[in-house]
C-alpha cells in the first residue's frame, strides 16, 4: 500500500514537472514560426482578456499577456502596465521574464512595479495613477509573461478588443471573453472582421472571440487610419455606472438626456463683476454672432487650459463660478464657462463631444455609448452653426483647425444627443500664396522680399510662430521651411495674424549666398526658390492598402526675378501643365522686359480615397512635381 502511494506521488510529480517543462519550452523563441517573425519587432504569444460583468456597477478584468521581444524596438509592445484610481483597484499584478530558450530569469511581484502619477504637465490634479514594469534586458529575444486583475466600479467603458494591436507586432493568439452572469442587456459592434482568422464561439451569457496566427503588418504612408484597418470589437452595457452614478444607453436620445442632466445641466453662475463686464462689452452690438465673438475673446484673455480629472471630474465640468474665480479649467470647464457667459446675453449653446486629434476620427452614431476624448462648444445658427475651441487662447473665433475639423460629433441637449458634423477644411480652403521679388546678384547671391499668406489648415500650421523669439524664428525658417537653401539668412521678419479673415501673413527680407552657379559665360540657378517639393512618397513593391489624401491643399507662387547686370535670358523654359485625379501642377513663365521675368506656379492635391492600384500613379505625379520644382535655368553673359 505504501509502495502504491509512493508510486502515485512520483507519477504526479513527474506529470507536474513535464507540464512545467512544456510551459517553459513553449516560451522559447525557437518555437515561434518563421512567418510570425517576418516584419515583427515582437510577437504577442498570448493576450487573454477575461471580463466579468458582476453587476451594473462592478467589473472584474483579468489579463494574461505573453510577449516575446525580438529587438529593442519591440519593447514598446510589452504593455505591462495598469492604470488605477479611486474606483479602479488593482488586485493582482505580476510579471516573469524568460530568456530566448524559455528559462526563467526574473520574477516581479506587484510591489516591484513602478508606481507613478498618470498626469502630464498640463494637468493640475488627478486621482489617476499607473503601475508599470521597468525591465532592462541583457539580450534578445526575451519573453515577458504579465498577469493582472483589476476591479472597476465604473462599467460605462468596457475594454475594447483589438486582436491586432499595432504595426510590426505579430499575434500568435488573442482571446476576448466577456462573462455576463447577471444577463445585463448590452450592445456589441464588430468592425473590420472580414478577411481575418477570427473564431466566435459565444453563447447567450458569454462572448468568446479568438484570433490566431496573424502576421505583423507593416505601415504604409498616405492610407487610412490603423483603427479602420484592423478588426476590433466594442461592447457597451445598456445599464451602467460611472463614478457611482447609474445611467442607461439603449439609444442616443436616452443617453444624451442622461449625459446632459448628469454632467452638463449646471447652474450657470459667475460673479456680478464678470456679469457686468460681459453686458458692458456687448451692449452696443446687435448681431448675436458678434456678441458671441466678444465673449469668446474675453474667455481667451481671462483663462488658460489645465486638465482636471479627479473622480467624476474626468467627465463633469468644473462649475462656471469656479473657473470665473481661478481663471483656468480643462476642456469641459472652459466650455462650460463660455456657455455660462453666452447665457448672460441670451445666446444658447451646447456641449459637443468629439474625438479630437489631427488624424480624423468620427463618433459612431450606430453605437450609443459615452464616446469622444474632448468637448467643444456648439452655437446653433440657422443651419450655419458656430463652433468654438474654448481651450485655445489663440485660435480665431469659429475656427477649429485640424484638431476637430471635418468629423462627426454629438451635441448634447436637454432633448438628447444630436448628430452634427464640424466644418471641413479641404482642398482650396487650405491655401498658401507666395509672392516674392528676387534680385539675382552678379556674384551668384540673391536678395529677396517675400510675402506669404496662409489660410485654412495652412494657417493652423503657421500662426503660432508669431510668438517665437528671433532665434527660434531663424531656426524655424532655416531648418523647417527652407532647409534646401544653404547659406540662407533672414534680415527682417514681420508677421500679421488677421483673425477676422483667418489669414496669417509673413513678410521677410532674405539673402542667400552662392545661390547660383556662376561660370565664365553663364549663370545657372533654380527657379523655385521658396516653395520647393523635395520629398517623394515611398515606393512599395506590393502596396497593400488604399491611398488617402486626407484634406488636400493649394499652393500658389509668383516670383519676379531681376536679372543681374551684364546677363541676358535667351529663352524661358516651356510651361508645364498637369491635371489628374490627385490634383494639379502648373508652371508658367512670362518675360516682363529685358531685365526681369515672372515665374508662376500652382500645386494642389485633392482630398479623396483611391484604390491601392492608384498609388503608383500618385507617386509618379509627386515625383514629377519634385522634378520640375528642381528645374534650373541659365542666363548668358552679354
Amino acid at each position: 500500500m505504501k509502495t502504491n502511494k509512493l508510486t502515485i506521488f512520483l507519477i504526479v510529480l513527474m506529470l507536474c514537472s513535464t507540464i512545467f517543462s512544456q510551459e517553459e519550452q513553449n516560451l522559447s523563441s525557437l518555437f515561434i514560426s518563421k512567418e510570425l517573425k517576418e516584419n515583427a519587432n515582437a510577437i504577442l504569444r498570448l493576450n487573454e482578456l477575461v471580463i466579468i460583468v458582476e453587476a451594473v456597477d462592478q467589473l472584474t478584468i483579468k489579463q494574461k499577456r505573453i510577449v516575446t521581444v525580438l529587438n529593442k524596438l519591440g519593447k514598446d509592445h510589452i504593455d505591462a502596465y495598469k492604470h488605477y484610481n479611486n474606483d479602479t483597484k488593482i488586485t493582482r499584478l505580476s510579471a516573469i521574464i524568460y530568456d530566448a530558450l524559455g528559462n526563467k530569469l526574473k520574477k516581479y511581484s506587484k510591489n516591484d512595479f513602478q508606481d507613478v502619477s498618470a498626469i502630464d504637465g498640463g494637468t493640475l490634479y488627478s486621482d489617476s495613477r499607473i503601475k508599470f514594469l521597468e525591465h532592462t534586458p541583457t539580450s534578445y529575444p526575451y519573453t515577458v509573461v504579465f498577469e493582472s486583475e483589476v476591479k472597476n466600479s465604473s462599467t460605462a467603458f468596457i475594454p475594447r478588443w483589438f486582436p491586432i494591436e499595432n504595426y510590426y507586432l505579430s499575434t500568435e493568439k488573442s482571446v476576448y471573453i466577456v462573462n455576463n452572469p447577471q444577463n445585463i442587456p448590452f450592445k456589441k459592434r464588430e468592425k473590420n472582421f472580414n478577411g481575418f482568422s477570427i473564431k466566435n464561439s459565444s453563447n447567450d451569457n458569454v462572448l468568446n472571440y479568438m484570433l490566431t496566427n496573424q502576421q505583423a503588418i507593416k505601415p504604409e504612408y498616405y492610407t487610412i487610419d490603423f483603427e479602420e484597418l484592423v478588426p476590433n470589437l466594442s461592447l457597451a452595457l445598456e445599464n451602467f455606472s460611472v463614478k457611482g452614478i447609474k445611467g442607461s444607453a439603449s439609444n442616443w436620445i436616452d443617453l444624451g438626456k442622461w449625459e446632459y442632466n448628469t454632467f452638463y445641466n449646471q447652474e450657470q453662475k459667475v460673479s456680478e463683476q464678470t456679469k457686468s463686464k460681459i453686458i458692458e462689452l456687448t451692449k452696443d452690438i446687435t448681431d448675436p454672432i458678434e456678441k458671441a465673438k466678444k465673449v469668446y475673446e474675453y474667455v481667451q484673455n481671462k483663462t488658460r487650459y489645465i486638465n482636471v480629472s479627479v473622480g467624476i471630474g474626468g467627465l463633469k465640468p468644473i462649475e462656471s463660478h469656479v473657473v470665473d474665480r481661478v481663471g483656468y479649467g480643462d476642456c469641459k470647464g472652459l466650455t462650460n464657462y463660455t456657455r455660462a457667459l453666452l447665457k448672460l446675453i441670451n445666446i444658447d449653446s451646447y456641449f459637443a463631444e468629439v474625438f479630437a486629434g489631427s488624424k480624423k476620427k468620427n463618433m459612431d452614431y450606430t453605437f450609443p455609448q459615452i464616446q469622444g476624448n474632448h468637448v467643444i462648444l456648439n452655437i446653433p445658427n440657422n443651419g450655419n452653426d458656430i463652433w468654438l475651441e474654448c481651450t485655445s487662447q489663440t485660435l480665431p473665433f469659429g475656427f477649429l483647425g485640424d484638431f476637430t475639423d471635418d468629423r462627426n460629433v454629438l451635441v448634447i441637449t436637454p432633448e438628447g444627443a444630436i448628430a452634427k458634423r464640424t466644418p471641413a477644411y479641404i482642398n482650396k480652403d487650405n491655401l498658401q500664396v507666395n509672392k516674392a521679388t528676387i534680385r539675382l546678384l552678379p556674384e551668384g547671391n540673391i536678395s529677396a522680399q517675400l510675402e506669404r499668406k496662409s489660410y485654412g489648415t495652412q494657417y493652423d500650421d503657421k500662426y503660432y510662430i508669431e510668438n517665437y523669439t528671433q532665434k527660434e524664428l531663424n531656426k524655424h525658417y532655416k531648418t523647417n521651411v527652407w532647409s534646401y537653401n544653404n547659406n540662407l539668412e533672414i534680415e527682417d521678419i514681420k508677421h500679421v495674424n488677421n483673425k477676422e479673415k483667418v489669414e496669417f501673413t509673413e513678410s521677410l527680407n532674405i539673402k542667400i549666398e552662392k545661390f547660383a552657379t556662376v561660370r565664365d559665360s553663364s549663370y545657372l540657378f533654380k527657379l523655385n526658390v521658396f516653395n520647393r517639393v523635395t520629398g517623394i512618397p515611398k515606393k512599395y513593391r506590393n502596396r497593400q492598402r488604399s491611398l488617402e489624401i486626407e484634406r488636400g491643399f493649394t499652393d500658389k507662387d509668383e516670383f519676379i526675378f531681376g536679372i543681374p547686370q551684364g546677363y541676358t535670358l535667351t529663352n524661358l523654359p516651356d510651361d508645364i501643365n498637369i491635371t489628374n485625379k490627385f490634383g494639379t501642377y502648373s508652371v508658367h513663365f512670362e518675360k516682363i522686359d529685358s531685365t526681369s521675368f515672372k515665374y508662376k506656379r500652382e500645386f494642389s492635391l485633392i482630398k479623396g480615397v483611391h484604390p491601392k492600384e492608384n498609388y503608383k500613379d500618385y507617386r509618379k505625379f509627386r515625383k514629377t512635381v519634385a522634378k520640375y520644382d528642381n528645374l534650373r535655368t541659365e542666363l548668358t553673359k552679354l
